[in-house]
């Protein structure tokens, strides 16, 4: 299983990024993709879902307006859209791959993450 982000660098604000996040190793449809960051010293926070289920998606409120969050299936890819971003958003952005197969038994993955810096 392997999951690699790209795209990350530095921005200045208001400036928009596009992150992507490539899977191998599992069937990608069948799992919710997230986008979740760490900033320094800080724990790491969810950012958005795209659920494997339909088209359902859900997003940080400090994000909401901002990112969007998109999937292709046939590519094994899931994106970060982020638009007029903010020195606060400034972190390491991780790729997570999640599936429940029952209460007791789930398949967690995680990319090694991208660094996105806005600042001017």
């Amino acid at each position: 299983v392997q999951l690699v982000e790209s795209g990350g660098g530095l921005v200045q604000p208001g400036g928009s990024l596009t992150l992507s996040c490539v899977a191998s190793g599992f069937t990608f449809s069948t799992y919710d993709m997230s986008w979740h960051r760490q900033a320094p010293g800080k724990e790491r926070e969810f950012v958005a879902r795209s659920w494997a289920a339909g088209s359902s998606t859900n997003y940080a409120d400090s994000v909401k307006g901002r990112f969007t969050i998109s999937r292709d299936n046939a590519k094994n890819t899931v994106y970060l859209q982020m638009n007029i971003l903010k020195p606060e958003d400034t972190a390491v952005y991780y790729c997570n791959a999640y599936r429940a197969v029952s209460t007791i038994r789930q398949y967690d993955y995680w990319g090694p993450g991208t660094q996105v810096t806005v600042s001017s």
